[in-house]
């Protein structure tokens, strides 16, 4: 590549750029391989029941060969509008052997933005619960034009009949009416995978490299959600990157993620896991940290992959901390900026050098940036550019170049890089530069050996007075108080000097501290902060939270908070 890539000299001994024409496949043909040799190792565990890839692989045929002969063609949508259970995995590797296109739809968007992605997706076909159906989808059925095919499933068609029964009996499992949609063909899931209605054969089509895998939602660097078009070579050249970064082999691993399926981080994990063919065990509900405890001492699993807010939350459960955690190999964090003392204890629990953390989004595919497997890892740090990938940071209001050390916009190319926005090619243009550098909004600093820190979203920094107040760094120095379990920054206008902002800390109390008295709390907080920042970067209000919003994914949600904070100033 044409830039003097000098954080290559950090990189673990023999870790070197793999050869572009590897990705010259698509994921279809990739996986092939993996369900021949590895047929009777276990692909999925749910609530007790358990999926071999020799079924997983029937399942998903028969799935695609539904969606053909309900007239879905090749680079046609298909929204998946699930949690974490066999019904997504099963749908999403049904969609790609029928040649077309997954699109993860959150189960937790309101009806509204559930309506205008599969507007703005010309979704053909969606697979959902029976109680969204019922909840929202009735409501909106009727102005999805492009929707001829609607797939609902029910979260405990996989359990054990007990757990199921029982799940049903004490209402813990939602359930909603299926009924009929003008215009529409309506499929229970179990009919999709009926072997009397569809061949386990695998669909009569051809998919290539440069056919799109997915069309992923995202807010990305500006603006409302728009759609990622990632392509299989996008898709399957990040797997193998990551792959040889992080010593990943085929047959030896298992997995447990409680990342989301709908969120492409999710995606790319159970991607992963089933090229290595590798057994992970699937969590429908992350924050439900004492049935992740039940699983990890059951399975003990090789690799967890989690959002930061998960990790913190497994770590304030005690059985955690009395697990073997001797077989696990990673912790995988990425998604969100990671406290760097939750850090420390989350490597006290489980041992020194596991946690890995990662960096990306969804345009990339989308790991950018991971923490070396053997070498170094710095506290805080996002890490070193992974093969086969070039960047560069810049000031984003010149566009120039920054020296080491100083701040910048990250900016990537590689080919894990989107294909660009679906119907948005302005907004394409507006992120991937001439050079086909594409630019992320995110500002880090990168130091003399090629490690990144974030700072910052350039949308969350916060102007004072003309200095730049990057809320990562402030918000670290807060949760090293005893008082803080977690602190989000947001800037307000000052009133008092227009076109300056206030710094507005959010902060979650540590349990014990509620009941104190909180002006006192806000008082030391604040002369702590004064002891490690400088004047423009300590916060002029703090408003105390029994919790901090939370986005799908587990990030903190600054966009609703910064829409609260300027609302009540």
């Amino acid at each position: 590549m044409s830039r003097n890539q000098f954080w290559r000299l950090s990189y673990d001994a023999g870790v070197t750029d793999l050869d572009p024409s590897r990705w010259d496949i698509s994921y279809v043909d990739a996986i092939k391989d993996t369900f021949e040799k590895y047929s009777h190792q276990m692909a999925l565990s749910f609530m007790g029941t358990k999926m071999t890839l020799a079924q997983l692989e029937r399942h998903a045929n028969r799935f695609a060969n539904m969606l053909l002969s309900h007239g879905l063609k090749k680079g046609d949508v298909v929204g998946i509008n699930l949690p974490n259970i066999p019904e997504y995995i099963i749908s999403w590797l049904g969609t790609l052997k029928a040649g077309c296109v997954a699109s993860g739809v959150s189960p937790l968007l309101s009806t509204e933005e559930m309506e205008h992605q599969l507007k703005d997706s010309d979704a053909r076909a969606l697979v959902t619960l029976d109680a969204i159906f019922a909840g929202r989808l009735v409501h909106i059925a009727e102005g999805l034009n492009e929707l001829k095919l609607v797939i609902a499933a029910n979260v405990g068609d996989f359990m054990p009949y007990l757990k199921r029964t029982l799940g049903k009996l004490l209402k813990k499992i939602p359930r909603g009416k299926v009924t009929d949609l003008a215009g529409k063909y309506v499929l229970s899931f179990k009919e999709t995978i009926s072997p009397q209605k569809y061949p386990a054969d695998p669909p009569p089509v051809k998919v290539t490299p440069d056919d799109i895998a997915y069309l992923q939602y995202t807010g990305g660097t500006t603006g409302l959600p728009k759609g990622a078009m990632i392509s299989h070579r996008n898709c399957v050249a990040n797997l193998f990157m990551v792959q040889r970064w992080g010593e990943w082999k085929k047959g030896i691993g298992l997995a447990l993620s409680g990342f989301p399926f709908f969120h492409l981080a999710g995606t790319f994990f159970a991607a992963n896991a089933i090229y290595l063919g590798w057994p992970q065990v699937l969590i429908p509900n992350p924050r439900d940290t004492r049935h992740i405890c039940k699983e990890i001492k059951k399975f003990k699993p090789t690799h967890l992959i989690n959002v930061p807010s998960l990790f913190q939350m497994l770590i304030a459960n005690p059985r955690f901390k009395k697990l073997d955690h001797s077989r696990l190999q990673d912790c995988v964090s990425g998604a969100a900026p990671f406290p760097e003392e939750s850090q420390l204890e989350l490597e006290k629990i489980v041992g020194k050098g596991k946690l890995l953390e990662v960096y990306g989004m969804t345009e990339t595919s989308p790991i950018i940036t991971m923490n070396p497997l053997r070498g170094k890892r710095k506290l805080g740090s996002i890490g070193l550019p992974i093969i086969n990938t070039e960047i560069k940071l810049v000031d984003p209001l010149t566009g120039k170049e920054v020296p080491v050390g100083e701040p910048g916009e990250i900016c990537v190319k590689g080919p894990q890089v989107m294909v660009g926005y679906y119907k948005k090619p302005e907004e394409t243009k507006n992120v991937i530069d001439e050079d086909g550098y594409l630019h992320t909004g995110d500002i880090a600093i990168q130091d003399e050996e090629g490690y990144l820190r974030l700072v910052d979203r350039s949308k969350d920094m916060i102007i004072v007075s003309g200095f730049k107040v990057f809320s990562k760094k402030v918000e670290d120095v807060l949760t090293r108080h005893p008082a803080v379990e977690s602190a989000a920054l947001v800037g307000i206008p000052d009133p008092q000097r227009p076109g300056s902002e206030l710094v507005k800390a959010y902060i979650m109390l540590a349990p014990g501290y509620e009941q104190q008295d909180e002006e006192a709390l806000k008082a030391d907080i604040l002369k702590m902060a004064a002891q490690k920042l400088s004047r423009y970067d300590v916060p002029k209000i703090i408003e105390f939270r029994k919790e901090l919003p939370l986005t799908s994914v587990g990030k903190i949600d600054k966009k609703l908070l910064r829409a609260e904070a300027r609302a009540g100033n």
